[in-house]
């Protein structure tokens, strides 16, 4: 719903849909925008402009407080810049608590990223604000527990394969950001990025993209042409940022130069796109696909981790392992006491002692009652990773995904 406050109850997230005013009487260059920095907020309250309208379906309304007579002078002395709502630190919870909030945000998320796409690939201005709106509940989310996302995004079908896989780099990219000690404006560019990586995809023919068999060679150059027409999309929209277009161009770029489509090599890629190409290699390999089954998560680490130096940096793949986990999520693993369990989340002592839902006994070749365990609090340890293959397991249906 628009509303039209003054600019004194303006606040932290709420979404300006547009200032009121002569376009040359304030400093701002962008009509609409989500209010996230607390520099734009004091920048807004001084500036002159008296009045703006605010989307309360894009971000927070007007906050009522109504003071105790008896607490009058004590708010009174409070600092104006204290009085500012600052951005809520998420707790982590349980993925199991997660889960519901993060449907709830996939389904929310693919229409939004499909509209944008779509916006994109008719020319029509890129709505940057709501991209920016989207990834600050994908972070909020990442911060709660990042595996409840991931995990299912991991569950896509041919019809929205594009739209999820770019939530779910999205959210691997700002939990890396995260791990690697990176917040604020940077974290929320990287969440945009992963958004909009790989919107050059919308100008292939859905029957390429969807093709079930081998591409040939023809066909994969026609595939490799997608980074740079979505580069040159993107650059046509002024609210895209630099690295959003960076990620955009060099997400397929490689450490060895054998990359697309510009043959970089080393540091001549970016940080946040050698950074794209981990998330993006991951979501990829783990996630099925008409051409290929999705590889197991540990599997898919262990095949990247062949890979450091070569085709991805190895100290941006060691802080990508210790986001997700040398166990990630839905990782089948047999424990020393000849249990068979299913990785549900990571434990915050150690990526070696995930919490895990044991189901099966291998010594009695019989399932047991499902029960979460702590490995780090537990007599049990992990001795194995397995093939959900070798023992004829619905490994999703068991982690509860």
């Amino acid at each position: 719903m628009l509303k039209k406050i003054n600019v004194r109850d303006a606040r932290l997230e709420m979404f300006v849909h547009e200032l009121c005013g002569n376009w040359i009487d304030h400093p701002f260059w962008k009509k609409a925008f989500l209010l996230g920095d607390p520099k734009d907020l004091k920048v807004l309250q001084e500036c002159g402009i008296q009045e703006i309208w605010i989307d309360t379906d894009k971000g927070l309304d007007v906050e009522l407080v109504v003071a105790p007579e008896n607490d009058a002078k004590k708010s009174a002395a409070v600092p104006q810049d204290a009085a500012v709502s600052e951005k809520k630190v998420e707790r982590r919870v349980s993925l199991q608590e997660e889960t519901q909030r993060a449907q709830q945000l996939q389904t929310k998320a693919k229409k939004a990223v499909a509209a944008v796409f779509n916006d994109a690939r008719l020319g029509n201005a890129v709505q940057v604000g709501e991209t920016i709106a989207l990834v600050d509940e994908i972070t909020q989310s990442v911060s709660r527990n990042s595996g409840a996302l991931l995990k299912l995004a991991r569950l896509k079908s041919k019809d929205d394969t594009l739209y999820l896989h770019s939530v779910a780099v999205s959210a691997l990219m700002i939990a890396l950001g995260k791990q690697m000690g990176m917040q604020g404006d940077i974290l929320r560019s990287l969440g945009v990025a992963g958004l909009l990586h790989d919107v050059g995809k919308v100008m292939i023919p859905a029957e390429l993209l969807n093709k079930p068999g081998k591409l040939s060679e023809d066909e994969f150059k026609i595939i490799r042409t997608h980074p740079l027409r979505g580069w040159e999309m993107l650059k046509k929209h002024p609210d895209v940022d630099e690295v959003a277009l960076d990620v955009c161009l060099h997400h397929h770029e490689r450490m060895d130069g054998t990359g697309y489509p510009e043959r970089l090599s080393g540091e001549a890629i970016t940080q946040y796109a050698r950074m794209a190409a981990v998330c993006d290699a991951y979501d990829d390999l783990t996630s099925d696909s008409a051409y290929k089954k999705g590889m197991e998560p540990a599997a898919a680490i262990r095949k990247m981790a062949e890979q450091q130096g070569v085709h991805f940096d190895p100290v941006i793949f060691q802080a990508f392992v210790k986001t997700v986990g040398i166990y990630p999520v839905g990782t089948l693993v047999k424990l020393k006491s000849g249990r068979l369990a299913v990785v549900t989340d990571q434990s915050e002592k150690s990526l070696l002692t995930p919490i895990v839902k044991v189901f099966f006994s291998t010594k009695s070749n019989e399932p047991i009652f499902p029960e979460l365990v702590d490995i780090s609090k537990a007599p049990d340890s992990i001795a194995s990773v397995e093939n959900p293959a070798t023992w004829k397991l619905d490994l999703k249906a068991m982690a509860g995904i």
